[in-house]
């Protein structure tokens, strides 16, 4: 079996609120259908994109896939194995092998702790079989694999002393430390400086390469998505409207949803503005 995840006709819910008024009228119930009847693979070794504007699901679909809320149907199925209704007891060595970098480097790490120990807490989670020096060689590694060098000098550094591309690498330095076989990276490079994304990228890049990693990259930035996705799928509302290869859909896109989220690319010239659009042809 080649995927690493598979996702069945996922849905999420959430009920309207509604007005005394409603309520005493006993009127249907009205939702929002945050993830509905959604269906994908990710492939071993491989990055798929899921891109939709704010507010598309995509964030919801990530939190269901975590099992940090419940889905109203369908199932997830990792690494072969159904987890959609295991327990918290149960899912223990799915957490190991899933992790989450998150949109925000300046909210998501802790400003009190140093970077050693901010990379050292799933350890302390989920590999208390190691000791605490083989946990400091770990730590030390990961953050190597990412490129923060000193890596002992780094490691004794707390958050605001680093750049938010640095921190942003720390993220993905704990995201790494436990050798995890995916990884839901949502919108990991939105809130970094344009000059910044591409590094990023192509640490995580090479990890996936280096690694066999598996990334669910969630974004609204299409132009990242070709630069390090291999399959995509275009979310709006929901649903997933398109989706396929990461060039077949961004260069030949056939809904007209996905043509306007590529027209809506900005020019990288002010220049070039009334000329041609970005060509997703040329890397």
């Amino acid at each position: 079996m080649n995927e690493i995840l598979q996702v069945n006709n996922l849905k999420k819910y959430f009920p309207v609120k509604k007005s005394l008024r409603e309520i005493l009228s006993l009127t249907d119930k009205h939702y929002i259908k945050a993830v509905d009847d959604i269906s994908f693979k990710v492939e071993r070794g491989k990055v798929f994109v899921l891109a939709g504007e704010s507010g598309s699901g995509k964030t919801t679909l990530a939190r269901l896939i975590l099992r940090a809320i419940e889905p109203d149907g369908g199932s997830i199925i990792f690494n072969g194995e159904d987890i959609t209704k295991k327990t918290d007891n149960e899912l223990r060595k799915f957490r190991t092998n899933v992790q989450m970098i998150y949109q925000d480097p300046y909210t998501s790490l802790n400003p009190r702790m140093k970077i050693m120990d901010i990379v050292m807490e799933p350890l302390n989670v989920h590999d208390k079989n190691s000791s605490k020096t083989e946990r400091k060689e770990k730590v030390l590694r990961s953050l190597d694999e990412v490129r923060l060098k000193p890596t002992e000098e780094i490691a004794e550094k707390f958050p605001h002393m680093l750049s938010g591309g640095q921190r942003q690498r720390v993220a993905l330095a704990r995201s790494l430390v436990l050798v995890p076989k995916l990884i839901i990276a949502d919108e990991p490079v939105s809130m970094l400086d344009v000059s910044v994304r591409a590094e990023i990228l192509e640490v995580m890049k090479n990890l996936k390469d280096k690694l066999q990693i598996s990334y669910l990259y969630i974004t609204h930035d299409l132009s990242t998505s070709r630069y390090i996705g291999d399959e995509i799928a275009i979310m709006h509302a929901g649903k997933i409207l398109e989706a396929g290869s990461i060039d077949r859909v961004l260069i030949h896109p056939v809904h007209p949803y996905t043509q306007a989220l590529i027209d809506a690319i900005p020019e990288p010239d002010p220049d070039n503005l009334h000329h041609e659009k970005v060509d997703f042809r040329s890397r």
